[in-house]
């Protein structure tokens, strides 16, 4: 049975992001087409090292190199889902931890059967929108493509159902994030509405999410920390910019700046 939300201590989270920083790891990413710069750009100002090797024949060698690897479907097709059953192949061989990113789920055929068919080979996370986590529960949603009429604690049960059948965390972003193990639940209540009108925050999030999942210790703990550094800077850039172009920049500059006090 999930436990009530609890707000993610201060101090876990700089404590997360400071053995991150330390151990700068590699992440595997296979993400959409769309958002491939903002999420490396994210990557590297956070701390961690992004790579995009996207040939189905390199895949599942170079998975087994990284410390993390993520499987974002937000721009699937038959050659980027081969490249990414390869990755996840070689990641569960070599055993590295594996993230997913259902976009769009339940709105579109293909990629929720996609998604649904490598759920057992057991991503350790799982982060989406509400919307999403119901469909891939099984559960009926109002998602319509990436954007989710869903609320993220209407989610949370599915959630907790997800993450005690697959043995994985499930982190379910919207205005507060929901991060649990199926059992203990962190709540991250952060971030500004402005973080909605770049293109790629999201995305960015899931291949955070996997950078953190590559560290030892309390793996619940580091993806909540996950959440609450991203939403955190989306505060902090919102506060200093005119609209979603400086946002941007702010962005990847307050995600680069931060210090552990600021999580706080």
């Amino acid at each position: 049975m999930t436990t009530q939300p609890t707000e993610l201590p201060g101090l876990s989270a700089a404590s997360s992001l400071d053995l991150l920083r330390q151990r700068a790891p590699l992440v595997h990413c296979l993400t959409n087409d769309v958002v491939q710069g903002f999420t490396a750009n994210t990557l590297l100002a956070i701390g961690a090292a992004p790579a995009m090797v996207i040939e189905p024949r390199e895949a599942a060698q170079f998975s087994a190199m990284a410390d993390a690897v993520l499987i974002n479907i937000g721009t699937l097709s038959h050659r980027g889902a081969e490249a990414m059953m390869a990755a996840i192949l070689g990641a569960n061989q070599a055993g590295v931890p594996w993230v997913l990113d259902p976009v769009a789920v339940g709105a579109l055929t293909y990629r929720t059967e996609f998604a649904l068919s490598i759920l057992p080979l057991k991503p350790v996370a799982i982060r989406a929108n509400a919307s999403e986590i119901l469909a891939l529960a099984g559960e009926p949603s109002l998602g319509r493509g990436v954007d989710s009429s869903d609320d993220s604690l209407f989610a949370l049960p599915a959630a907790g159902r997800l993450a005690r059948d697959y043995d994985t965390l499930v982190a379910i972003t919207g205005r507060v994030d929901f991060i649990t193990d199926g059992e203990r639940v962190w709540s991250v209540a952060d971030g500004d509405p402005l973080m909605t009108r770049v293109t790629g925050t999201g995305c960015a999030l899931s291949a955070v999410v996997a950078a953190f999942c590559s560290l030892p210790g309390d793996r619940l703990q580091h993806v909540a920390t996950a959440c609450r550094v991203m939403a955190r800077a989306g505060r902090l850039a919102a506060s200093a910019s005119a609209g979603p172009g400086s946002f941007a920049v702010a962005f990847l500059d307050r995600l680069y700046a931060m210090q552990g006090g600021d999580l706080q």
